[in-house]
């Protein structure tokens, strides 16, 4: 009987030690919301795009003529001087239209030298009245057709020894071959279009990235702006542009439009190489001493919230952003405009908002405690043990059909 009340002293005690701890040590009270506190600070806007580094000028080579390459002279990564032969073209066809012309040339002389000589005798006669005006004409016609034959003749000469010239392919500029898209022994055809056989980069050290830009983002690309970006070969390296042109015409691709934004690059070192992809990052914006304000403040609304009506249903300004201040541990509604973002900050133009004041950015989540000494399962509810498990019921037999 003594231990039995030794133990209920035992445990009286200890409830009352317990219960006069807890109250002693209330838990710490909790705020309910995420806060930060505005201050001042710089801030960069930027846009980001990706595009192709390649050159500013690059001249496709071609060739007018048709025939088999019989000589090759240029190859890659050559550099090379206007004027200098490329590759020749097989140019014994040409070779050979250019001596039948010479030929007929020579042929039609002869004719046109009888019609003159025939057309001075005709003058004589019709003097002395031994021929007819009429046929003194015709002869004089005659005379006149074979000069024009001649000089016919003549044209073709020239267009023939043109097209022997252009079985010699010779560099338009001076530069860096860059591209070759012919060998020795392959037929060319110029027949209605003109194939490519060289491309020449004038200049490497001055190259250009074509971006693509979003068309949500192109009104805020001005010609001029820094450039910074970065090419997959050289890691963390930053290399600078600026925007030399934004041009008009857009393109679409699965529902989405951007437009092709040149950045010009200077490359001295020959770092950069025709093809390269760029990662590049329009600095839109550089603000110094601004009152910022964290995004996710934006996106925050106390539950239950309703916007106040305006006066006389005034319609809302679209460029108003409505965030909430802490004051007296209660939200309240501040509107205000925005300028420059980026991911984290954004830019408070102008607004009932100072730096030193308290925004709210979200609510605060408490995690609960585990169970406890005198608290059951997790989940309110007993799990049943695997031997409490009932029975799994066999399928039942199909029923029999009837007679």
């Amino acid at each position: 009987m003594k231990k039995r009340w030794l133990v209920l002293i035992v445990i009286a005690v200890a409830a009352v030690g317990w219960f006069g701890w807890r109250a002693l040590n209330p838990p710490p009270k909790v705020d309910p919301y995420k806060t930060v506190v505005l201050d001042r600070g710089d801030l960069s806007e930027e846009i980001t795009a990706n595009g192709v580094i390649n050159p500013v000028r690059v001249v496709s080579v071609g060739t007018q003529v048709s025939g088999t390459v019989s000589a090759l002279y240029a190859d890659f990564n050559q550099r090379v001087k206007q004027g200098d032969i490329l590759l020749r073209i097989d140019p014994s066809v040409y070779q050979a239209r250019l001596a039948a012309s010479e030929a007929g040339l020579a042929n039609v002389r002869a004719t046109a030298a009888l019609q003159a000589a025939n057309a001075r005798r005709a003058g004589q006669l019709v003097a002395q009245d031994y021929i007819s005006r009429q046929d003194y004409e015709t002869t004089l016609a005659a005379s006149k057709s074979a000069a024009a034959q001649v000089a016919q003749a003549s044209a073709q000469i020239a267009q023939d020894r043109t097209n022997l010239g252009y079985t010699v392919i010779r560099s338009p500029v001076s530069g860096v071959i860059i591209s070759r898209l012919i060998d020795i022994g392959q037929t060319v055809a110029a027949s209605f279009t003109t194939p490519t056989l060289f491309q020449i980069a004038r200049d490497l050290t001055q190259m250009q990235i074509e971006a693509a830009v979003a068309e949500a983002d192109v009104a805020k690309v001005q010609k001029g702006q820094a450039v910074d970006f970065t090419v997959d070969a050289y890691g963390t390296r930053k290399f600078t542009g600026a925007v030399a042109q934004i041009r008009l015409n857009p393109t679409t691709q699965q529902n989405v439009v951007t437009y092709t934004v040149i950045v010009s690059v200077a490359n001295p070192d020959g770092a950069l190489l025709p093809g390269m992809t760029a990662n590049a990052s329009f600095r839109v914006a550089e603000l110094k001493n601004a009152l910022l304000i964290p995004n996710a403040a934006l996106s925050f609304k106390p539950e239950g919230y309703k916007p106040a009506r305006r006066a006389g249903n005034a319609p809302r300004d679209p460029d108003e952003v409505t965030v909430f201040a802490l004051v007296a541990g209660k939200p309240q509604p501040r509107a205000i405009k925005l300028g420059a973002s980026d991911a984290e900050m954004s830019e408070v133009l102008s607004g009932p908002l100072k730096a030193g004041d308290t925004v709210i950015t979200g609510l605060t989540t408490v995690a609960k405690a585990k169970g406890g000494i005198f608290s059951g399962p997790p989940d309110g509810r007993k799990k049943p043990a695997e031997t409490d498990k009932p029975a799994a019921r066999p399928p039942s037999a199909p029923k029999a059909e009837a007679q």
